[in-house]
Formats: structure tokens, sequence, C-alpha cells
């Protein structure tokens, strides 16, 4: 009868209402997580901002289309009202063959804490177009004396010397129209006028530039066979775009792509600029940078539920089994510390690598957690037993972050592993004789 009554009259200290009490502190301490959540995204922004800004002002990553033939003609008809109507069009053909060799030559750029990669590149771009035919157009006249070849990039600041441009050995002067037409991209111009006639074979094209741009470079497949090949000094590069290659990894990267005109969207021929799908064809390399902290920093961060729950776990069944009472504040404090972590890994990868951002804010959180843990137990073991969780946490959470591929394996059987450590550890705890237990 008197444990009874001291039960109801410490009903605010019994076992159940701390478990509860328990679970509502971790659900609390979410909210701050979701805050460093949104605070490693603002980052992220800033970051992505700053790198906007650098490869503003050296080049963004560039899409090469290169080149067309453009025939200018018009068509004259009558209208309903007699009028007269002359339209000017012209007529866009594609080279039977076209070859593209790229080397690139990556770098790193630092703007403060933030870095973005660059590239500078030499081009040789070469090719063939089939003998040009007087074309089947109805009531139009082909200028064919105004005729030229249209080269087309992403960002022509890139562009660091002049285009020589040979037409059947035949030097050209590229120069820039300043427009961007939304096939081309923005272009430059050769213009070549009736010499595309002045041929009994093929119009062979050659032209070499030095191109610098950032991320990625891109190329579009306009030839009827297109062949692409592109090396560079870069161990982490990305294939991106609708056509794989074949690519070999030594000190840097090789790859090449051989794609036929049936693989792409594109028509051999088309009238004026407006066919769709023209970048739907892309293809290329992005310089992928191994090293990015703020995907790490979220990951890391989605792991906080994890850390709090498993803390407090420890705490709790250390009450249990020492009848020792710890103070939901007490949970609070070192809830609080647990989040602190993933600020101080913000903080201080944006300064040095993740690795060593992670040992500095690991060691630190698990020290701070360990000197106020004893000075709440007063007992060497107990402070320890909780010390070797923190570690075993913090140690499984980095191999986690490093394992990208099988992450969620891993996670997962982490997870399971501890689950049924805690239920082997208690498994002889008897709940309801832990809340009829009298108070001293």
């Amino acid at each position: 009868m008197e444990t009874k009554m001291k039960k109801t009259e410490n009903f605010t200290q019994s076992i159940t209402l701390k478990a509860v009490v328990v679970m509502v502190l971790t659900l609390i301490l979410l909210i701050p997580g979701f805050m460093v959540q949104d605070l490693i995204w603002e980052r992220k922004e800033r970051s992505v901002e700053t790198i906007e800004k650098i490869n503003a002002k050296w080049s963004h990553s560039q899409t090469i289309c290169a080149p067309v033939l453009t025939i200018p003609y018009t068509t004259t008809y009558t209208n309903k009202e007699n009028k007269i109507i002359i339209e000017h069009h012209i007529l866009n053909v594609t080279p039977e063959t076209l070859i593209i060799d790229a080397e690139l030559f990556p770098e790193e750029r630092h703007y403060g804490i933030y870095k973005t990669i660059l590239y500078k590149s030499e081009l040789n771009i070469s090719g063939k177009f089939n003998k040009v035919e007087n074309f089947n157009l109805d009531n139009s006249v082909i200028h064919w004396d105004k005729s030229y070849l249209r080269l087309g990039f992403s960002d022509l600041r890139g562009i660091t010397t002049n285009i020589d441009f040979k037409l059947n050995n035949k030097s050209y002067e590229a120069s820039a129209t300043g427009i961007n037409n939304g096939n081309l991209g923005n272009e430059l111009t050769v213009v070549v006028g009736e010499d595309i006639l002045n041929t009994d074979g093929i119009l062979s094209f050659n032209c070499k530039m030095n191109l610098n741009g950032s991320g990625s470079i891109n190329f579009i497949p306009l030839g009827k066979t297109t062949t692409v090949h592109v090396n560079g000094a870069w161990d982490a590069p990305g294939y991106i775009g609708n056509f794989s290659p074949e690519a070999k990894s030594t000190e840097g990267f090789d790859a090449t792509w051989n794609i036929l005109s049936f693989n792409r969207n594109i028509p051999d021929v088309w009238v004026d600029d407006n066919i769709n799908g023209f970048y739907d064809s892309t293809f290329g390399v992005s310089l992928v940078d191994t090293v990015d902290h703020y995907q790490q920093n979220m990951r890391s961060a989605k792991y906080a539920i994890m850390f709090i729950g498993l803390t407090f776990v420890v705490f709790f069944f250390v009450e249990i089994l020492t009848k020792k009472k710890i103070h939901p504040i007490q949970y609070l404090l070192v809830g609080i510390a647990l989040i602190l972590f993933y600020t101080l890994l913000l903080s201080i990868s944006e300064q040095l690598n993740f690795a060593l951002a992670y040992l500095v804010a690991s060691f630190a959180t698990i020290t701070l957690i360990t000197l106020y843990v004893y000075s709440i137990f007063k007992n060497k073991i107990q402070t320890a037993l909780l010390t070797f969780v923190l570690c075993l946490l913090y140690i499984f959470l980095y191999v986690v972050l490093q394992l990208e591929d099988i992450a969620l394996l891993i996670g997962s059987i982490g997870l399971f592993v501890i689950l049924a450590v805690i239920m082997y550890f208690s498994r002889k705890v008897s709940w309801y004789k832990q809340d009829e237990l009298p108070v001293e």
C-alpha cells in the first residue's frame, strides 16, 4: 500500500512519464535539426551564387554546335489579294561527317572559401559536306553568293584565339553575329559565298581554336556521322547527356563517342531555325567536384535524429539501472550539444577538408558531452560507456558518408544491429516494476 501511495505521489518522476518526456524532447530537437539543414542549404545556395560570379568572369559551361552550311533563298508567290509576296528563308545543311577532338586542361579557382572548376581547351573541328546540289525549291531563288557556315557556342567569351577556318584548304575569317537564335546558340559565321559550288568533290573543313569554359563541355552531333574525342587531366569525369562514350581512365580520362544520324533527333536539312528538340541530343563531360562538403553535411544532418535518440536511450537505461534521476533539462542540454555538432561541421568544413572538419567537430562534441555526463553520473564506467557509444556512432556515420553507392544498405544494417543490441540489453528489464520502485 505504501509503495502504491508513493507511486501516485511521485507520478511525475515515474519511468513511464520519463520515457514520454524523453521522446517529446527528441521530437522537439528535430526543430533545430531542420534549421541546421536549412542553414546548410542556404550556404550551398550562397556557394552556387559565388561560383556563378566566378564563372561569369571566365566563361560558363560550353555547348559546341558546329558547323552548319546555311544558304539563303527567297520565295515569291501571289496572295489572295493578288499582291506579290517575297519571303526570305535560309536552308541549313548538316555535314556528312563531323570529327571533334578536344583536350581539356582543368584547374581550380578559389574566391574566399568557395571553389569552382574551370578549364582551358584545345579544339580541332573537322569534317566534310557532300557536294552541294541544286535543291528543289518551288518558286524560289537560291542565293549561292551569300552562303555561309555557322558555328555555335554557348559562351563566345570563352574563345581566346582567332579562328582559322579552312574550307578545301582555303582560309576564311570567322566573325561573331552577336545573336542567339535558339538553335546554334551564340554564332560565329564564316562567309564562303559561291566557293561552295567551285568544286567537283566534297567540301572539307577544318578549324582549330582555344576555348575556355567551366564545369562541363558539351557537343551537339550535327554530322550524319559524328565522332567526338575528349581527354583531360581530371580524375572524376561525369559523362552527361544522351549518349555514353567508350571511356578509359588512367591519369585523367579519355572518352570517345561515335554517333550516327539515326541516333539523334536532328534533320539533315531544315528550313530557317524553327526545329524543336535541337538540344535533346547533347552529350559531353562534366568535371565533377568530388569534395562537395555541402552534400556530405546535408547527408550527415539527416542522421541527427539517430544520434539524439540513441544518446537519450543510453541515458535512459543508465537512469533505470542505477536509479539515478536525470533531469529533462540535462537531456535537453546534451541534445543541443549533439545538434551543435552539425553547425561546427558545416563551418569548419568550409575552411578545411571535410574529413579533418569531421574529426575536429566530433572530438569537440564528444569531449563536451563526456565532461558534462561525468559531472552527472559521477561514475567513470557509466561515462566511459556513453563516450564509447558516441565514438561508435560518429565512426559509423563517417563510414556511411563515404560509401555513397551502398550508404542506404550499410545504414539500414547498422540501425538494425543497434536496435537488436538495445532489445538484447533491455530484455530483462521489468518495466512495470520500475514504475513501482519506491522513492528513496
